[in-house]
């Protein structure tokens, strides 16, 4: 169960500071919201299913150690990529596909990896059971997608996502930096 909550923390850290929720809110004002809400829980959910196959396959060849510096990497990495500017999603005006699949496939590719799911992968790599990671994963990002959809892409522009931002990034960086000197045993 650790693993859900750390997944599920990390994931609505990375995804408040996103792009993925900027596309979903683009999404959500063009199609119906219901149909946006459902190909995003699928395109996120899968996502984050494959950070967790990966993250399952990794540490059977890592040390304990390795593995909490993997994380420390991840959340540092995360950290540092909190702080740059997000740059606008494509607004997927040429996808001809429909409602579902174009949400589908425009979250999934935005999303596959991203910050979260390198985070999902290596709060997998620590986990006992790692289906929590990827369910926590999934819960996470959609408490800041579903939101996004349903708001619109007028009230996220409003949002202080650059306060967002720092302040997320910020946390990974000491967070990471903690678990790196722990696991390579400074602390």
């Amino acid at each position: 169960m650790d693993a859900l909550m750390a997944a599920l923390v990390a994931a609505a850290l990375a995804q408040a500071s996103d792009r993925t929720p900027w596309l979903a809110a683009i999404l959500g004002d063009r199609y119906p919201r219901v149909t946006v809400i459902l190909a995003t829980a699928l395109a996120l959910a899968l996502g984050n299913t494959i950070a967790a196959i990966g993250g399952t396959l990794v540490a059977r060849e890592m040390s304990p150690n390795a593995r909490d510096l993997f994380l420390a990497i991840a959340l540092i990495f995360s950290g540092i990529a909190a702080f740059s500017a997000i740059k606008p999603p494509d607004r997927l005006t040429n996808w001809r596909l429909g409602a579902f699949p174009t949400s589908l496939a425009g979250v999934f590719v935005l999303a596959l990896g991203d910050r979260s799911q390198f985070l999902t992968a290596a709060i997998t790599a620590r986990s006992p059971a790692p289906v929590f990671a990827a369910i926590g994963a999934t819960i996470g990002a959609l408490a800041i997608n579903v939101p996004a959809i349903l708001a619109g892409e007028a009230a996220r522009r409003r949002l202080p996502i650059t306060a967002v931002r720092i302040g997320a990034g910020a946390l990974f960086l000491l967070i990471g930096v903690y678990l790196a000197l722990g696991a390579i045993r400074l602390i």
